[in-house]
């Protein structure tokens, strides 16, 4: 008499609870990986401007140009005659404003580029955290403004800028361009992920720059401006940033001028910079 016997069929393994199948989260990061992936991508990204060094160009020239040709072109216009250097005073702490929005520009664009070469594919690969990317690139365009800023202010001392105040506020006005700047950044990151051409970016942010840095108090006091103008003059952020800088440097008032540039960069950092992101890791 034979016996069968029969074997329980084994149950089908199960990944162990917590196991993920899909890439690394952004979520599992921790901080300190997190600013580590952030030191990497920012060494990358300067030793891609180290190996296209004509990609510092807008920096090193920009800030030369607009001093020169706003204060011999304006200057005497605004100021007087043969009164330049006191248009100096006035225009080159507008100017702090203007480079960071320009530079910003520049951010757009670069980000764009980076996906129709497919850099960016390749770093949503890798188990980093998706805004890692995204601030690497602020961090180093933030240390090009302050390279500009500081061409701006060495050709201005060379046309007669004074500091009046002291050097900390001068520190301090650099500071909040800093702030200004990198929230703007956030604005052109998501025109770069959203346009599809770098010609595209550079064209819908022109329409962006030109009102907005024309429109405000970097180049002329707006008392000369007609009624209409100078109310979006004083809701423009660049116009605060102007004068918290031309307060900070000259002396005078500068609370208000100060909170509303501090408002206006916590503003548009909180609602772009999430939709920045977002856009980085939809987009195909």
């Amino acid at each position: 008499m034979s016996t069968v016997t029969t074997t329980k069929p084994h149950a089908p393994a199960t990944a162990p609870r917590g196991s993920s199948q899909g890439p690394v989260g952004e979520g599992r990061i921790g901080l300190r990986a997190n600013l580590r992936h952030i030191g990497a991508l920012v060494r990358r990204n300067v030793l891609q401007i180290k190996q296209d060094p004509e990609s510092m160009f807008d920096v090193l020239f920009m800030p030369i140009i607009f001093t020169l040709l706003f204060v011999f072109v304006f200057g005497g216009a605004i100021s007087g005659k043969g009164n330049q250097a006191d248009y100096v005073n006035y225009v080159v702490p507008g100017l702090m404003a203007m480079m960071g929005m320009n530079i910003a520009m520049a951010v757009g664009t670069g980000v764009n580029d980076d996906f129709k070469k497919g850099v960016m594919d390749r770093f949503r690969s890798m188990p980093i955290a998706r805004s890692s990317v995204l601030l690497a690139k602020i961090v180093v365009e933030i240390g090009r403004m302050m390279v500009a800023i500081g061409i701006l202010l060495t050709v201005g001392f060379i046309l007669g800028l004074s500091i009046k105040t002291s050097v900390l506020d001068l520190f301090l006005a650099i500071g909040l361009s800093a702030i200004f700047g990198a929230s703007l950044m956030w604005i052109f990151i998501l025109l770069g992920l959203t346009m599809k051409t770098a010609q595209a970016v550079q064209g819908m942010a022109m329409l962006v720059l030109m009102p907005l840095q024309f429109g405000s108090s970097i180049f002329a006091p707006p008392s000369t401006m007609p009624g209409w103008l100078q109310s979006f003059t004083d809701y423009n952020p660049l116009s605060n940033l102007a004068d918290a800088a031309r307060g900070l440097i000259n002396g005078g008032p500068v609370a208000h001028s100060v909170w509303m540039t501090l408002g206006w960069s916590v503003a548009i950092t909180a609602i772009t910079m999430p939709l920045a992101i977002r856009k980085f890791r939809q987009k195909t």
